[in-house]
């Protein structure tokens, strides 16, 4: 029977047909035909467990009998309500919880939030946001607006609102003349200068610890801590994104913690429910929430929602999935599959066309090049995405590429037996594509 799917991300020319899998059962995936494949990217870096982890499919199916679904509006649910008593008490200084459905729209509500904050509080030229370049936030236009990748995004760029964009710390490819270190200073130097010299910038947002879908860009250490102080002095909102880098991705449940700064707002997603339903959660300081707070004259209240903001399904399975964190001490098993991966790192960094491999907790980013002196990208035309997934499941994983970069990105609570089939997969994998590209 002919599809009539239109797939995320993906050139449809270049396939004619798509496996279809049908079930899951811990760390695999399994098709029609009953063939299985290692998740090598948690179902698009959100799941935790592996699928079918029975005590999330117990809370499903009960929360299942008694409330699928009750809108926000005017009314709560108990499970909402519990989820967002225990995100707060998870973030720091964080005071109240707003509820919606995936990464892009969190980041919306965070953008919206900032902007109505200097709104509520009678500063309306602040109205600008900066951002670091070649970061990612989500596919929704103001989520495109904040992380503009141009081989993403440029097609829609009249759509776009302008943001002031300054250098990341990318490591791999610093500028002539620059060490590392002056090449940090460097990127703080520039976002000093524009909060310094603009005053209407309402925010500056950023990914927490690392940029992911940019490029695997991993932060170096204080480097997160020192923009929030310019934030702070230059009086701009911090927002952080916290989607795909929180809850455990780089190693801490928190990563802004562990970075050792303060947020005024932050957005959770992906593995906030183990992958298993779609839910985000914006959370927000007391002193932003209560500058929302008036009578209903003053149309200070928030103008934003969801028709499925805080489902109390997908509300009961994050609460089953953030007992489970402590019950079984994730973040501990994380640390030690972490070591596991840098410790295999070196051995993918020698491999013909790896030009850099850059890691840090449960996530690897393998960079493919061309020539290794000039760190040149292998050509698009060269199909290597496609080439990395089909090759990957002669060995029996599934990976996707970010173009050129073979992410490795596998559920949190993945056995070391299974990260190693990953790994060792994973070079077969790249040592095969060389010889055909």
């Amino acid at each position: 029977m002919e599809s009539r799917v239109w797939h995320p991300y993906t050139q449809m020319g270049d396939w004619s047909k798509f496996d279809s899998i049908t079930r899951g059962k811990g760390m695999w995936l399994y098709d029609s035909r009953g063939r299985r494949l290692l998740d090598g990217v948690a179902s698009m870096w959100c799941n935790v467990w592996g699928h079918s982890r029975e005590e999330l499919v117990r809370s499903m199916v009960s929360q299942t009998r008694r409330l699928q679904h009750s809108s926000l509006f005017n009314l709560t649910n108990d499970k909402a309500e519990e989820l967002a008593r225990m995100l707060v008490r998870m973030a720091p200084n964080m005071y109240r919880v707003f509820y919606s459905d995936d990464g892009s729209t969190a980041m919306e509500v965070s953008v919206k939030m900032a902007l109505q904050y200097w709104h509520n509080k009678d500063e309306k030229r602040k109205t600008r946001i900066a951002t670091l370049e070649n970061g990612y936030h989500g596919d929704t236009v103001g989520a495109m607006s904040l992380g503009y990748v141009p081989a993403f995004f440029s097609s829609y760029k009249p759509l776009l609102f302008p943001a002031f964009r300054t250098p990341a710390p990318d490591r791999y490819r610093l500028p002539p003349g620059f060490t590392f270190e002056r090449f940090q200073d460097h990127c703080l130097d520039k976002i000093e200068g524009v909060l310094s010299k603009h005053e209407n910038i309402a925010a500056f947002v950023m990914e927490s610890g690392a940029q992911v879908a940019g490029g695997v860009t991993i932060f170096p250490d204080g480097f997160q801590k020192k923009v929030g102080k310019i934030c702070r002095d230059h009086g701009a909102l911090f927002i952080l994104d916290e989607i795909a880098t929180g809850l455990g991705r780089l190693g801490s449940m928190v990563e802004y913690k562990t970075q050792g700064c303060v947020p005024d707002i932050v957005s959770f997603g992906k593995m906030l429910t183990a992958g298993y339903l779609p839910l985000a959660a914006t959370l927000a300081t007391k002193e932003i929430y209560e500058s929302f707070l008036g009578q209903y004259k003053d149309m200070k209240h928030f103008f934003h929602g969801h028709t499925f903001t805080g489902n109390p399904l997908a509300c009961a399975t994050a609460i089953a999935n953030l007992r489970l964190y402590k019950r079984h001490n994730l973040i501990s098993r994380v640390e030690k599959s972490s070591a596991y991966l840098q410790k295999r790192a070196a051995e993918i960094t020698r491999l013909e066309i790896v030009g850099d491999v850059r890691h840090k907790g449960m996530l690897m980013g393998i960079e493919l090049v061309s020539d290794a002196v000039k760190k040149t990208p292998i050509s698009p035309d060269k199909k290597v995405y496609q080439k990395v997934f089909k090759e990957a499941k002669k060995h029996g994983i599934y990976l996707r590429t970010l173009g050129h970069i073979v992410m490795l990105v596998p559920p949190l609570a993945m056995p070391e037996e299974d990260l190693e089939f990953l790994v060792d997969g994973t070079i077969s994998t790249i040592r095969n594509v060389s010889k055909k590209i």
